[in-house]
């Protein structure tokens, strides 16, 4: 899908290309079943069109013919001189500097790494399609949880220590709130065993006011509420059944908090899709706390076959997981087509698990 000049479409064309082929994953799958919805753009490719070669990257993940996931591995820059001509270059101090927060016990992720995936999810996700058509284009993936201290507001309880943590990351490292925030997300994803390796895009302009109210869910909302409130985040049925896959490695603390500390499935420092099957059992295995909304969201028709679909497939989740969090972290980002790709900084996806019968929370 371009949206290039002809001569500046040719040359990104051969680009692209190259990049496609080093991606080497699968699509996900175009879904015309009850519940999906065409994919639509956003940003500021919705409003001029793909005018880059990485505006045209992301423009094609997002309309599902161009893999979100990648493969390929970066070298860090061997001089000050190369790190300085590298936009990309600090991502990697960054980067190792995060998998020493993030990996836990045996390997797994611990409650840092799902603490900063719940984060990415806070910060992008309070982003109105109907708000913004209405003049209020803000709010998104901007950094405002931590630049306007949205972590005081009761929804976004539990999350002030990963706040302080990136906080201090954000000085150190002299990067932007909301592409921290994000970048967290995506490599607390992939510190995960057998979780995707998620695209990355750098250089989100930072918040200059505080995000929305009430644009995020409630655990005990029912199914409609759900998809009603992503669907004014461009967000579908399907693709949301994809996201709420991330309480794989979620624990609960306040919704019960005679239960504190209880997981969403049974190896929360693994990004396994035993979320979806155990999801659906009655009663739930033993320990397991589940949200009523996930319940409610896994029997309604417009998304009980995708998220069927889940329970036998861990690589069609890491898939549709990847596509829909790339939207969902670009969200209120009006900049897309100046973004740099740096997903070559993250560490290499994990494919096994060391998983015993005891403790599998990665702490």
């Amino acid at each position: 899908m371009l949206f290039l000049p002809a001569a500046a479409a040719a040359a990104a064309a051969v680009l692209l290309a190259s990049v496609q082929h080093a991606h080497a994953f699968a699509l996900p799958a175009v879904d015309t079943t009850f519940g999906a919805e065409p994919p639509q753009l956003i940003g500021d490719l919705l409003k001029t069109g793909a005018t880059t070669p990485i505006g045209t990257a992301v423009a094609d993940i997002l309309m599902m013919t161009e893999t979100a996931q990648s493969s390929v591995l970066g070298v860090p820059p061997a001089d000050n001189k190369a790190c300085a001509a590298d936009k990309c270059c600090i991502w990697y101090k960054v980067s190792e500097d995060l998998t020493d927060l993030f990996l836990g016990h045996n390997g797994l992720c611990n409650d840092n790494a799902r603490a900063a995936i719940r984060l990415g999810f806070h910060d992008a996700g309070t982003w109105s399609k109907k708000l913004a058509a209405q003049g209020q284009d803000f709010g998104g993936a901007d950094g405002s949880f931590i630049l306007f201290n949205e972590m005081d507001r009761p929804e976004n309880n539990g999350l002030q220590k990963i706040t302080g943590m990136l906080e201090k990351r954000i000085k150190k490292y002299g990067v932007s709130a909301a592409d921290m925030i994000q970048f967290a997300a995506i490599h607390a994803t992939v510190t995960c065993p057998l979780g995707p390796r998620i695209r990355f895009f750098a250089g989100r302009k930072d918040a200059t006011r505080a995000a929305p109210l009430w644009l995020l869910p409630d655990v005990r909302s029912d199914a409609s509420t759900l998809i009603e409130l992503f669907r004014d985040k461009t967000i579908d049925a399907h693709q949301l059944v994809a996201l709420v896959g991330a309480h794989s490695t979620s624990k609960q603390d306040f919704v019960d908090p005679s239960l504190a500390g209880s997981p969403q499935d049974s190896t929360p420092g693994v990004w396994d899709n035993r979320f979806y099957n155990e999801t659906l059992q009655n009663p739930a295995p033993k320990k397991l706390f589940k949200f009523p909304s996930d319940s409610a969201l896994s029997q309604d028709p417009r998304a009980s076959n995708e998220w069927a679909a889940f329970v036998k497939s861990q690589g069609h989740w890491n898939a549709d997981y990847a596509t829909a969090y790339v939207r969902l972290s670009l969200l209120g980002v009006n900049n897309i087509n100046n973004l740099t790709e740096c997903t070559q900084v993250l560490p290499a996806a994990r494919t096994t698990a060391d998983i015993d019968d005891g403790k599998n929370d990665g702490n």
